[in-house]
């Protein structure tokens, strides 16, 4: 049995044996301790603060400050896709068994309340920016699990699962804020706030982009290559791009790079529309040149190593796979796999969140870093059959 296919299969029973489900890097927030404090949960300051102190501690308090292990619905969208790769490759009773397990538990867990589809992440989460309450529907959730479950009626034919990831998309245009520009249109992150995130766009772009391939909307495809056209002008000279708009939204970053690449692929695939692939190109040279070491460890950011975050190596996989060009970043895809199995897999299966200069943090989070790793796998297997 090869390393990477050993790798997989103790990844896998992890997660079976979990059921699926367990703490998120910004979970803290549903900590039972936290909420009966008087105040406390309040205040934006004191929530920030919490929440930071759990995401960014090696040491794991969810147990002891009453936090549950959770079903996480983006997770479950990562899995759902992953069996779909899986079934593809091998079709199995058994993946497709967890296809449908996977796509009637989200249907069941969208939001209400919207004009479409949506689905929010299962904790309060603060950022600098924003406040986002439990459940409410994010476009990165949202567009992640519709994509999900366009593969599930690939394979199974349930119109329910195709008219759910149709209708995320009038979620995306009807519900979510618009920053209008002479540059194209940028997508809020939620309804609740305005912020122009450029990978948050470009997942709305997606979602558009793989309705239109069912719908023939052209208004859908129109929005599309208005959010494309917004996040192409903010791309720097050297092909790469900050996180967002604001000013402490500066930072260049490889794993929602690597976001905006497969976005931009996918809408180029399906609306066959190439006038933004000089973009795309350079995107992916800046991409393959600067967040990955010789070794095969991937950078976090184009300037730092650390922290080394178990989503850069998922990501990379599904970039290049999403782009058609894995077999042809092999090598490289390779090594990374090579030391992130070597150094960020425990002995259970699990994959560890992030290695920072001094320290590990091995919380096994089921979210942000089993799905994701799984995810990952899923293209490499769904590409070369090893």
């Amino acid at each position: 049995m090869s390393k990477f296919k050993n790798s997989f299969i103790k990844l896998k029973s992890y997660c079976e044996a979990q059921q699926f489900k367990g703490w998120d890097p910004f979970d803290g927030l549903n900590s039972k301790l936290f909420n009966v404090i008087p105040f406390v949960n309040k205040s934006k300051l004191l929530r920030l603060a919490w929440l930071q102190a759990f995401k960014r501690n090696p040491l794991n308090f969810r147990a002891l400050t009453g936090v549950a292990k959770e079903y996480n619905t983006k997770g479950l969208g990562l899995f759902l896709t992953s069996y779909c790769n899986l079934y593809l490759t091998d079709p199995k009773e058994e993946y497709l068994e967890k296809i449908h397990f996977f796509s009637k538990l989200l249907l069941k867990m969208q939001v209400k309340g919207y004009s479409g589809s949506c689905w929010g992440y299962n904790f309060n989460w603060q950022a600098r920016a924003f406040f986002q309450p439990k459940n409410t529907p994010t476009v990165v959730a949202t567009s992640f699990i519709s994509s999900a479950l366009f593969s599930a009626y690939e394979i199974t034919k349930e119109k329910a699962y195709l008219n759910t990831a149709l209708s995320a998309s009038e979620f995306i245009v009807n519900d979510l804020n618009k920053t209008v520009t002479t540059k194209g249109i940028a997508f809020s992150y939620s309804p609740l706030d305005s912020t122009q995130v450029l990978n948050a766009t470009l997942l709305a772009v997606k979602q558009l982009s793989e309705s239109y391939k069912y719908n023939s909307s052209i208004t859908y495809l129109d929005y599309a290559k208005k959010g494309a056209t917004y996040v192409c002008s903010h791309q720097k000279k050297d092909g790469s791009w900050p996180y967002g708009s604001l000013p402490y939204h500066q930072w260049v970053d490889s794993f929602h790079t690597g976001y905006n690449l497969e976005c931009l692929g996918v809408y180029q695939q399906i609306s066959k529309d190439l006038s933004f692939n000089s973009y795309l190109e350079k995107g992916l040279e800046y991409y393959i040149n600067n967040f990955f070491t010789a070794e095969g460890a991937s950078k976090y950011y184009n300037n730092s190593l650390y922290p080394i975050d178990i989503h850069a190596p998922a990501q990379l996989i599904v970039t290049l796979s999403r782009l058609n060009v894995l077999n042809k970043h092999k090598k490289l895809v390779d090594s990374v796999l090579n030391w992130t199995i070597d150094n960020m897999q425990s002995k259970d299966g699990s994959f560890y969140y992030q290695k920072r200069k001094y320290f590990t943090n091995k919380i096994p989070y089921m979210r942000w870093t089993q799905a994701w790793m799984f995810y990952g796998f899923s293209f490499y297997i769904k590409n070369t059959n090893e």
